[in-house]
């Protein structure tokens, strides 16, 4: 699975004074073995000595010492693996010094992997997050909230002054706006032969008319040349629904080819949290990963009437634990990477131009993640459930969603951070333990 382009974790080795014995020795030369294309080893520094720039730290053997050393393990302030054991995890016989530190306050960042796969998740989450420092984000908007449906589009948190500032104290991303009006202007400016060649080629299952897709198209070269060869742009989003009188189409498309060629993160409506949500996870996890919007079954009329359906579809068992997911008339922006059925399509919104389009396509079913940042930036909120099929409403703003199984419907109702959510195939609950300590928030399992 692409991710895009990371950087490597730089890892201090520490051991314990008032020695450094060949148990120590053997092991680190082990894991710089085993995990060179992981990790960068910086040269081993004794527990409690100021330590190099790095983005974590790396215990590869745990001895009795770490019961008189709590101050030194409280005061290290980088995430530190335990990775003790020759298969690249910990060592069973280290988890009474793990439970005794995390008792003492002097564990909060202690990750100790238990498999292999782990690991490396842990080691691309620190790569990840070494890497946000130099991420930018372009966002295309000039009123939020100004224009179609304002009523509900100013009550994003993601357009705050306040949301922007506490990215960037956290994680150190640069979010740079831009103009929507100016964008839409200079794709439709593009001349027809131009977009034609451009496209010529393209391996993307259409049926729409040959003047909505030419206006895709048009979205996609101006977004590219917009934003030209800058590696530090790794994301793009646009308020391509609030704000879509600037524009005679949607960047569904472009969305695509972007993450196909570039391994770009997309912003629908230029939901920022959803994007660095997203880029955290696809660059952490390496897993199938799309937003969409949540329409619980507890939230009975309230999803249906924005949705313009009549009922929610049958399922097996409790319908209180169900979801129906939907974007945009369908499931949402999935890559064709991720798909298992694809084929870009006319508009199905009202609020979007008529030569608009959307992409209809389908994950596989089976477990799936929920996950997204919460407004504090300390929170990580995530659901493990099951996407258990498809519902079609012809005629309505559902022309083909998922349907979602969670354990406790009710728990989800009180403890949603957004509508937005990002979903990922499978399972990830365990592995976004680690990645949260990664990034120094806390998981909440809703």
């Amino acid at each position: 699975m692409t991710h895009g382009p990371s950087l490597k974790p730089r890892l201090v080795p520490l051991y314990f004074e008032p020695g450094r014995d060949g148990g120590f020795d053997s092991q680190l030369a082990h894991l710089s073995t085993l995990l060179a294309g992981d990790a960068e080893f910086l040269p081993a520094q004794p527990l409690g000595t100021p330590l190099p720039e790095a983005e974590g730290v790396v215990f590869p053997q745990l001895l009795g010492e770490a019961y008189r050393r709590v101050p030194d393990f409280r005061a290290l302030r980088l995430p530190a693996l335990v990775i003790t054991s020759e298969f690249g995890t910990l060592s069973m016989w280290d988890w009474e010094i793990i439970t005794y530190l995390r008792g003492e306050n002097a564990g909060g960042r202690l990750i100790a992997p238990y498999n292999l796969d782990h690991t490396r998740t842990v080691l691309r989450a620190l790569g990840v997050q070494r890497q946000l420092q130099s991420v930018t984000f372009v966002v295309y908007q000039d009123n939020p909230g100004e224009g179609m449906q304002a009523p509900i589009f100013k009550r994003f948190s993601w357009w705050e002054d306040e949301c922007v500032r506490r990215m960037v104290e956290k994680f150190g991303i640069t979010i740079d706006k831009r103009s929507f009006r100016t964008l839409g202007a200079a794709a439709r400016s593009i001349d027809d032969a131009e977009a034609d060649a451009a496209a010529a080629g393209w391996q993307v299952p259409t049926v729409l008319d040959p003047r909505a897709w030419r206006a895709a198209v048009k979205m996609y070269l101006a977004i590219t040349r917009d934003i030209g060869d800058d590696p530090a742009v790794q994301g793009v989003g646009i308020n391509c629904l609030n704000e879509s009188a600037f524009s005679d189409t949607t960047p569904c498309l472009a969305w695509n080819m972007l993450y196909q060629e570039r391994g770009f993160i997309w912003g629908c409506e230029a939901d920022i949290m959803a994007m660095l949500t997203k880029f955290m996870l696809h660059r952490s996890l390496g897993a199938p990963i799309m937003m969409t919007n949540l329409y619980p079954f507890l939230m009975g009329q309230a999803a249906l009437k924005h949705e313009r359906i009549a009922a929610f579809p049958e399922v097996e068992g409790d319908p209180r634990d169900y979801i129906l997911v939907a974007h945009c008339g369908y499931l949402g922006v999935v890559p064709q990477a991720f798909a298992t059925e694809w084929t870009l399509r006319k508009k199905v919104l009202a609020i979007v131009d008529e030569h608009a389009s959307a992409i209809d396509a389908r994950l596989p079913t089976g477990p799936v993640t929920l996950a997204k940042l919460h407004p504090d930036m300390t929170t990580l909120t995530l659901v493990e459930g099951e996407l258990t099929g498809y519902a079609q409403y012809p005629g309505s703003d559902c022309l083909n969603g998922g349907i979602i199984r969670v354990p406790d419907g009710h728990r989800l109702m009180t403890h949603l951070a957004s509508h937005h959510y990002l979903l990922m195939t499978g399972h990830h609950a365990a592995a976004l333990d680690h990645v949260s300590s990664v990034f120094g928030l806390t998981p909440q399992v809703l």
